[in-house]
């Protein structure tokens, strides 16, 4: 077999035996828990926490460029420390320092509280006086489409946009519409539309409308945003959100440059098990070195 499906193998595994037992009886406390077990995958990386306009933040790296990091985790799981190790790998790769922070959750804080939170950290970094030319935004999962929304709000509130935004396995369209959701149900162990649906009602709520572009951002106005680099699993039942991504924001004028991952999951440069996701998380580094590094 060859190697790339042995790691691949190992990944199913771990992920089997975190999320394979939950159910009706697991408390959202242990499902964000053994979430974060799995994206981090144990790692602690050091890093520095910091106030950012009352949002809970944590710098990783240094250098003089800043990559804004939107965690994913469907608006109701995530943290620092869940994704502290990828935001690590990114700061170090690219030079940059990453700025990670915990937006409020659903359900305890349903829709716009996330959006809320962004655009306030955001306004902090401008204010802080980091320039947008040396500013990025990024996201994996639900953290690409906080991005995105991001964008759209900050956009929208005239403020200067960032030079770059890169989305790792973007999950952007509250509809679900996209036929992967069924070509690829078998493929990826982690987001079956069902599931996506009902992360969907507990953001926006039962009576949310999956239409609102700050919800929903591939429903927004993709004009005037910064160029846009997106790295996706071929595997991906969220792969249909990416060319929904593409093909609307290049009628709006938007650059977006898409890397299609052959046998690759659902956010796979989480899983350091894989030589995609180093490899993926090098070219990424490299992309947005040479734009805010």
């Amino acid at each position: 077999m060859p190697m790339p499906h042995v790691q691949m193998q190992a990944v199913r595994d771990r992920i089997a035996n975190i999320m394979g037992g939950w159910g009706r009886g697991t408390t959202l406390k242990e499902m964000r828990a053994g979430f974060a077990e799995l994206v981090s995958a144990g790692r602690q990386p050091q890093y520095s926490a910091v106030d950012a306009g009352g949002v809970p933040g944590a710098w990783f790296g240094t250098g003089d460029g800043v990559l804004m990091y939107c965690h994913g985790g469907g608006y109701q799981m995530g943290s620092i420390a869940s994704h502290g190790p990828l935001m690590s790998d990114l700061a170090e790769g690219a030079g940059v320092r990453v700025l990670g922070f915990d937006y409020r959750l659903a359900p305890e804080h349903r829709y716009p509280a996330a959006v809320e939170d962004s655009l306030t950290v955001y306004r902090w970094l401008l204010d802080s006086g980091v320039a947008p030319s040396r500013l990025a935004i990024a996201g994996d999962s639900a953290g690409a489409g906080l991005a995105l929304a991001t964008l759209l709000a900050a956009r929208d509130a005239s403020l200067t946009m960032p030079a770059a935004a890169v989305f790792l396995s973007p999950w952007i369209d509250m509809q679900a519409r996209s036929d992967t959701y069924d070509t690829r149900a078998e493929l990826d162990p982690l987001t079956q539309r069902n599931k996506v649906m009902a992360m969907v009602r507990t953001y926006i709520g039962k009576d949310g409308d999956t239409t609102d572009p700050l919800a929903s951002p591939i429903e927004g106005n993709l004009s005037g945003l910064p160029a846009i680099l997106v790295h996706v699993g071929r595997n991906e039942t969220v792969l249909g959100d990416t060319q929904l991504l593409s093909d609307r924001a290049a009628a709006a004028g938007t650059d977006v440059e898409v890397v299609v991952w052959e046998d690759m999951i659902h956010h796979f440069q989480v899983f350091p098990e894989l030589d995609e996701a180093h490899q993926s998380l090098e070219q990424i580094s490299s992309w947005l070195n040479a734009r805010i590094g």
